[in-house]
């Protein structure tokens, strides 16, 4: 093989290489691509999740819920918020008692996202159904592919693949719309402090305790003697003593006088 042969092929490649690279930008250079979304309608969906704090440790919360389910939550993140009474706390501020109310507000927005292609050009080749070579503005020549079902439009009428001839100026263009939905969620905390312990009813009797008041020691028995006497003694008797010691007295002298 002559090396010169061998050298002007690689060139030949190369340079080929390089139309192609040339023609591909000078293709997607003439397709004008317009995008368009439009919006269904939104719907939204609230959950309400209901909860009593029962016990909180560190970053560690137990929850009682509205069904009686008690729910764990570990490592809460400092960052979480709650709103109770207007204020932001956070999950050192808990206490027990404490309700908990979550709600989730799901909003769904269907869209519709329209893709427009427009090509306007002169054929040079065509292969209906299927492929058409158009040869651009700029003097290029582009192959496309034909989707089933395209329309061209020639002379203010739309006509298939089959009616495109060499020399004609075509306009096509092709639609496409991809529907998407857009799922939002938006979570909100709020709380409130347990309420107060019910006050008593106006009509209750309001009791007040007080002490029974202390009894004054008994009297000493030798003092109450002392005062008074017992009401059996009265004179009678004491005449009666006086009246046998005088007696006893007169029997006495008596006897020391016989005996004198």
């Amino acid at each position: 093989m002559n090396p010169n042969t061998g050298w002007l092929r690689v060139l030949l490649i190369l340079t080929v290489g390089v139309v192609l690279i040339a023609f591909a930008v000078g293709m997607s250079a003439q397709v004008q691509t317009t995008q368009s979304t439009t919006t269904g309608d939104i719907s939204k969906q609230v959950q309400v999740e209901r909860a009593e704090v029962v016990y909180v440790s560190g970053n560690d919360l137990v929850v009682k819920m509205d069904d009686g389910q008690i729910r764990h939550f570990s490592n809460v993140p400092e960052s979480a918020r709650i709103l109770v009474d207007g204020k932001e706390l956070g999950i050192h501020d808990l206490k027990p008692g404490m309700k908990l109310q979550r709600t989730i507000t799901t909003t769904t927005i269907p869209k519709t996202i329209t893709t427009t292609k427009t090509v306007t050009g002169k054929v040079w080749h065509v292969q209906p159904p299927t492929t058409v070579i158009l040869t651009l503005e700029d003097g290029k020549n582009q192959e496309f592919k034909i989707p089933k079902g395209q329309t061209f439009l020639i002379d203010g009428q739309q006509v298939d693949a089959w009616h495109l001839k060499k020399g004609m100026t075509i306009s096509a263009t092709k639609i496409t719309e991809e529907p998407v939905t857009v799922i939002e969620k938006q979570r909100q905390l709020t709380g409130s402090m347990p309420p107060p312990p019910p006050a008593p009813p106006a009509d209750a009797p309001i009791l007040v305790a007080s002490a029974p008041p202390t009894p004054a020691p008994p009297a000493p028995v030798e003092e109450a003697s002392a005062k008074e006497l017992p009401k059996t003694g009265g004179e009678l008797p004491l005449l009666a003593l006086l009246g046998c010691l005088s007696l006893a007295g007169s029997g006495t002298l008596r006897l020391f006088r016989n005996r004198a």
